[in-house]
């Protein structure tokens, strides 16, 4: 199999197989290029962590606030609601792009091994 003719970061050839029909790894193949760049830009707008240090400060407020008798027990069980429902929120998007991720590496690695359209991986 012959190798992709692309040029790496550090300026070296890439060493990766080409995929069948290509003069280039999926990594830089131009036709996948819109693909990456989704990908990338799905993985740069991640925040969960940020995120989720906010609902935990939220969450310390609140425990602070109905501990010294500041606000209602009724609104911070609202609030606290509200903020469960955004950590699950947050888990199925990492759920989501997790399993995004997950197949377009089965997809390359099906391109690399030449499987696509054989006995690849299927979805039942």
């Amino acid at each position: 199999m012959d190798r992709c003719q692309g040029i790496k970061r550090d300026g070296g050839r890439c060493t990766a197989p080409a995929q069948p029909g290509s003069s280039f790894c999926y990594n830089h193949d131009p036709t996948h290029a819109e693909k990456r760049k989704r990908n990338a830009s799905r993985a740069g707008k991640s925040h969960s962590s940020r995120e989720i240090t906010h609902l935990k400060t939220l969450l310390s407020d609140l425990t602070d606030k109905v501990l010294e008798g500041s606000l209602e027990t009724a609104r911070a069980a609202v609030a606290n609601q509200l903020i469960n429902t955004h950590l699950r929120a947050i888990e199925i998007e990492r759920k989501i792009k997790e399993a995004d991720e997950l197949e377009a590496r089965i997809e390359a690695l099906e391109n690399r091994t030449n499987l696509k359209g054989a006995r690849g991986w299927q979805r039942r």
